[in-house]
């Protein structure tokens, strides 16, 4: 095991060929960001018949969406109720009946484009810590189910038949949600975009982005890409570029430990129905199983900074916990992505000049809300009509004291790992 280990990039079946830029280029549309919003965009743009161009400072998924969980949620973070009382009824309810298709959609893409991609669509579990815990979760319940969601609220027994550990009080079962191997998709829905006419460019850090005589005008390795529309799809890794924007939000980082696979007879008997799961305790973790048999725990905290060693104890005592009869397994792989958490939890488009926009501040929900954000900007700038995105897009966000609410995010994920019993 490595210091920064990606268990997605070891076990990737899909691959995507995407050189440096290395010449001038026209386009449609320019992709900044080759990540699920990023590509997603791409492919229906391409898929439209419109040139695109997207890139990628690193390789394709070098970021969040490659270091990703892999829980096709729907929907928000949030319940029913708050996201109404954020956004309003009409375009609260809109947002909540869009991002509540967008695990179907995703699955459809994996099978319509025969993405190799683990993709498992038994629904996931979010589990109750404690009672209060429970309580929240009868809450979502009753919430989820009065705008339509087919939720199910599980006992704590029940809860341990499918997770295969007793720590639980119950859980909110979500059959329309799934898992999948993040790099995977990620990497499939850019070989999507290229069969389909689009270029893609890896190892392309965008320099300068301007305006000229009604074009976008971004520089690149030494090149100029010049399009009609421009889209923003960096999320929590944009480097450098400040003009013409530059998205606000706070970095969150998230750990992720796999083990060595199980036996046959230990994945029998945990998850072994395949759900994703996580939990409600104050400062969230995560758990799941990958196509090899890997348990895979995850949760708040820099492996990389000076709490690696309490970020690293705590996901072994959890382990031993949750399933003693897996907790002297190695942890083969240990990686950390950052989130880009908004202060309301829910996502920006920025409309920053004319034909371009910004996605960005998923807090945690990306591979959902990224696809169908990204679908859907692309069609907004190819048919110049802003009714077509998820939400209203706006002019301006400025994310308050982000660089002290991420240090709290960390300092609070390390002591509650240090001093609180697990499962937290």
């Amino acid at each position: 095991m490595t210091a920064e280990s990606i268990l997605w990039r070891a076990s990737a079946r899909e691959h995507s060929d995407a050189l440096p830029l290395d010449r001038d280029q026209t386009a449609d549309l320019v992709i900044v960001g080759g990540g699920f919003t990023g590509l997603a965009a791409a492919l229906e743009a391409a898929s439209r018949g419109a040139s695109v161009c997207v890139l990628e400072a690193e390789t394709v998924g070098h970021g969040g969406s490659g270091r990703n969980v892999g829980l096709v949620n729907a929907g928000l973070w949030l319940p029913p109720d708050t996201v109404i009382a954020q956004m309003g009824e009409a375009y609260g309810r809109r947002l909540i009946d869009i991002l509540a298709d967008a695990p179907r959609r995703v699955f459809s893409l994996i099978e319509r484009e025969q993405i190799d991609c683990e993709a498992t669509h038994h629904g996931t579990l979010h589990l109750a810590h404690s009672k209060s815990g429970l309580r929240d979760l009868e809450e979502r319940y009753r919430q989820g189910n009065r705008y339509g969601a087919p939720l199910t609220l599980l006992d704590a027994a029940e809860t341990s038949r499918r997770t295969g550990t007793t720590a639980y009080y119950g859980s909110l079962l979500d059959p329309r949600a799934g898992t999948i191997q993040p790099l995977s998709y990620c990497r499939g829905l850019a070989r999507a975009a290229q069969k389909r006419g689009a270029t893609i460019h890896n190892k392309t850090p965008v320099s300068s982005i301007s305006r000229q005589n009604d074009l976008w005008i971004v520089e690149a390795n030494g090149h100029t890409l010049r399009a009609k529309a421009l889209l923003l799809a960096t999320n929590a890794y944009q480097l450098g570029i400040k003009v013409p924007f530059s998205p606000q939000y706070t970095p969150v980082s998230y750990c992720q430990f796999a083990t060595e696979p199980m036996s046959e007879t230990e994945r029998s008997q945990i998850l072994p129905g395949g759900e994703g799961c996580w939990d409600t305790a104050p400062v969230m973790s995560s758990f799941r199983v990958d196509h090899a048999g890997r348990m895979i725990v995850g949760g708040i905290g820099n492996t990389e900074g000076p709490g690696a060693a309490v970020h690293r104890a705590w996901a072994r005592r959890k382990l031993r916990k949750l399933f003693p009869a897996i907790s002297e397994l190695n942890f083969d792989y240990v990686w950390r992505g950052r989130i880009a958490m908004t202060d309301d939890h829910v996502p920006k488009i920025i409309a920053f000049g004319p034909n371009a926009y910004a996605c960005f501040g998923y807090s945690g929900r990306g591979i959902g809300p990224g696809t169908v954000f990204g679908t859907q900007a692309a069609t907004a700038l190819l048919d110049g009509n802003p009714d077509a995105l998820p939400i209203d897009p706006i002019e301006h966000y400025a994310e308050r004291f982000s660089s002290i609410k991420a240090t709290c995010y960390e300092f609070g994920a390390t002591l509650m790992h240090l001093v609180s019993p697990v499962p937290l």
